[in-house]
């Protein structure tokens, strides 16, 4: 499914972001199919693939500008290894180390039945698993 400029339009004003021809741009890739896992390096190869002039530093403030709106995910995997999830939804992660692979995991199949005593002056605000996998 491709999204329509009127679909996009309503996407950012939704998410209150002001209406720019790079985030237009890659909001159309993004939000076109199913929920995916990306990685800015990923974004930045199917932008320029579509026609596209964009830079990475673009591509990064966007990703970035789409997570704090609440339309992606960010999943830091190890330092310095970030992707991007269009799942928004309460959910972890399978991380397949050999080929970099990430898959959800609905919330419902994990239990965690007990966690350490955190800090008094602390809430929990979210907690994601990463279950690596290696191939055999």
């Amino acid at each position: 499914m491709v999204l329509t400029t009127s679909e996009i339009n309503k996407l950012l004003d939704n998410a209150k972001l002001r209406h720019t021809k790079q985030r237009a741009q890659l909001a159309k890739i993004l939000f076109k199919a199913e929920n995916r896992h990306f990685m800015a390096e990923q974004l930045l190869k199917e932008a320029r693939t579509a026609g596209h002039t964009i830079s990475l530093a673009t591509i990064y403030n966007t990703l970035h500008q789409f997570r704090s709106a609440g339309l992606l995910r960010q999943v830091i995997v190890e330092p310095g290894k970030v992707y991007f999830d269009t799942n928004t939804e309460p959910h972890h992660h399978f991380y397949i180390e050999d080929d970099g692979e990430l898959l959800d995991v609905e919330r419902k199949e994990v239990e965690i039945s007990t966690l350490p005593e955190i800090p008094k002056d602390c809430n929990i605000q979210e907690m994601d698993v990463i279950i690596r996998l290696r191939k055999k």
